[in-house]
């Protein structure tokens, strides 16, 4: 049986530190380049999103770029740059006009106009890493997460600062708004082996009041989501689980088990019938789950490196996958059939 090991935030920093960034170019602050044939990126995937019609999608990396692609085609529409470090998280507003990314070493948070690809903002969020952002259901409101122990609350339209979150352990690894984007959830984790302890965090975003506490966890906690009826959490862990509770009384419902390593992405279809899950240890699989009855539907191999970040399409029909080994893919979320690599190699 293959040991299942706690592997920490800090521990995948590193990693990418010494084995990714040095594949990074030097960009030029806020420009947009059109390419004139599809070009995949240069280092690891780190974040994919799809629009809000799902005709585009989007992906983030460590190479430092975001780019936009065309979902029928695989085109490349777009290559955003600015960003000093690598991309840890893209995220469509709901009107799809406009695309929020975050920076890693560079702790800012960008705005684009997704039409235009024009930088509408810059904010200088965090003194920390920024490793999550999102967008509230009404678009008013943009979260983002960092390694400085905080989750803050920007004003989307004119980059104020409206709230911060104060995390209890240590960084935070994922933050998300529930459905109706009354309150905030995000998984925040000691930095240290030693005593190491993660946990999830819901908040009243009105009143900056915590909703709810949870228990801790002895395993790093990666990705957290809410389902669409807001009704269940859902995250990712580091021992191989992907784990489901119910948001008020905030107990287990269901555990999920077939992973070899940790679960670094997870994700709710948007009809709330099935779970997503990505592998970040080497066994390099994505999971489809029945989210009723927990059982596994389907097992999705191809990439040959981690799985940083999964994701449904809008209308359930695709599958997008974003990995280490710089590519990124487009399964039939029924079949499990890969319609398209995107990648340089």
């Amino acid at each position: 049986m293959k040991t299942k090991s706690r592997i920490s935030l800090v521990t995948v920093i590193i990693i990418f530190s010494a084995s990714l960034f040095y594949t990074c170019k030097t960009a030029e602050q806020a420009v947009i380049t059109e390419p004139q044939a599809a070009q995949g990126h240069t280092a690891a995937v780190l974040s994919v999103a799809y629009s809000p019609d799902g005709r585009q999608f989007i992906s983030g990396s460590s190479d430092r770029t975001v780019k936009l692609w065309d979902t029928q085609t695989g085109r490349l529409i777009r290559t955003f740059t600015g960003h000093t470090s690598w991309v840890n998280s893209v995220v469509y507003s709901p009107d799809g006009k406009t695309i929020v990314s975050s920076g890693s070493h560079d702790r800012t948070i960008r705005i684009w106009d997704a039409n235009e690809g024009l930088l509408l903002r810059t904010i200088s969020a965090h003194n920390g890493m920024v490793t999550s952002v999102a967008y509230s259901p009404d678009g008013r409101f943009i979260l983002s997460g960092s390694t400085d122990n905080t989750v803050k609350l920007w004003d989307a339209s004119t980059g104020r600062e409206v709230r911060t979150f104060r995390g209890e352990l240590g960084m935070v690894t994922s933050a998300a708004f529930n459905p109706d984007g009354r309150q905030v959830i995000f998984t925040d984790q000691s930095d240290t082996l030693r005593n190491f302890s993660s946990g999830i965090r819901l908040y009243e975003i009105n009143t900056g009041r915590e909703a709810r506490t949870f228990p801790r966890f002895r395993e790093g906690l990666y990705s957290i989501s809410f389902s669409p009826d807001g009704s269940q959490i859902l995250f990712g862990c580091g021992d191989g689980t992907v784990r489901i509770i119910d948001e008020a009384p905030g107990r287990d419902v269901r555990v999920l088990q077939g992973h070899l390593g940790w679960v670094h992405s997870v994700s709710f279809s948007s009809d709330g019938r099935r779970i997503l899950s990505g592998s970040g240890s080497d066994e390099n699989t994505i999971k489809i789950w029945d989210a009723a009855s927990g059982r596994e539907t389907r097992t999705l191999t191809g990439h040959t490196s981690w799985i940083i970040s999964v994701c449904f399409s809008p209308d359930g029909k695709q599958i997008l996958s974003g990995s280490n080994d710089h590519s990124i893919k487009q399964w039939d979320a029924d079949t499990g059939r890969l319609i398209r690599t995107i990648s340089l190699k």
